[in-house]
């Protein structure tokens, strides 16, 4: 009994070790748990400044991070919630903190990160899902903005786990935007920020990823004039 108990948990064994070589070797590992380094500093960050039922919201990644809202959009109410690295798993899991303050505004721009480590559209797709339904559950007054993602630019050779995504962006692009469908705004940075490559326009990056001032005051303004912060 116990050499068949041995042979069974070493063929399972084998088995998952097996699997994880072969999906490796596909390149579809991927890790929904990372959190970057300053993950938790942010978090601690973001306490000092809790969130209320007339803020504003921008939450994603080091687009989001890098932004200052407040000064951009004349707002003392917009509370920036960007975190540098971030992946929707990451955003799942510091959602709370969002929903209990209830804000009048919730802008999400996030996936770029997932895509550059290869987890799968139809996950992302699950968990901007998720984002919805929880807000839409905890905090029913809440307007919530979802932006298209940016295009990248890989002719500056800075983030190449980043470039070369063009299809994986496209994709997650065209079921973002069905998203109106569940009384979600949408705001296309996409069509706004692309060149006549559909690249990421040079003059609006020093590195094919993120954004120069002259992006985040184009981004201001397109929230400003499409109607965006009425």
């Amino acid at each position: 009994m116990q050499n068949r108990i041995e042979k069974f948990l070493f063929s399972t064994f084998a088995a998952l070790l097996l699997t994880s070589v072969q999906l490796y070797a596909q390149g579809t590992v991927y890790d929904l748990n990372f959190r970057p380094k300053n993950y938790a500093a942010r978090i601690a960050t973001f306490k000092t400044k809790p969130i209320s039922e007339k803020d504003y919201v921008f939450l994603g990644n080091s687009i989001i991070a890098r932004g200052n809202w407040s000064a951009l959009l004349r707002l003392s109410n917009a509370k920036n919630r960007g975190i540098a690295g971030d992946i929707t798993n990451g955003v799942l899991d510091r959602l709370d903190e969002i929903i209990d303050g209830k804000p009048a505004k919730l802008f999400v721009l996030i996936g770029i990160n997932d895509i550059s480590k290869k987890i799968p559209d139809s996950l992302i797709l699950k968990n901007y899902m998720e984002i919805i339904s929880r807000v839409r559950k905890g905090s029913k007054h809440t307007q919530i903005y979802f932006s298209t993602l940016l295009p990248v630019n890989s002719s500056f050779g800075k983030f190449n786990d980043h470039y070369g995504k063009d299809k994986h962006i496209i994709w997650l692009n065209h079921e973002i935007k069905k998203l109106a469908a569940k009384n979600v705004t949408i705001i296309d940075l996409y069509s706004v920020f692309s060149d006549e490559h559909k690249a990421l326009r040079a003059s609006l990056t020093n590195d094919g990823l993120h954004l120069l001032p002259a992006g985040y005051r184009l981004w201001a303004e397109l929230l400003k004039n499409g109607g965006y912060l009425k």
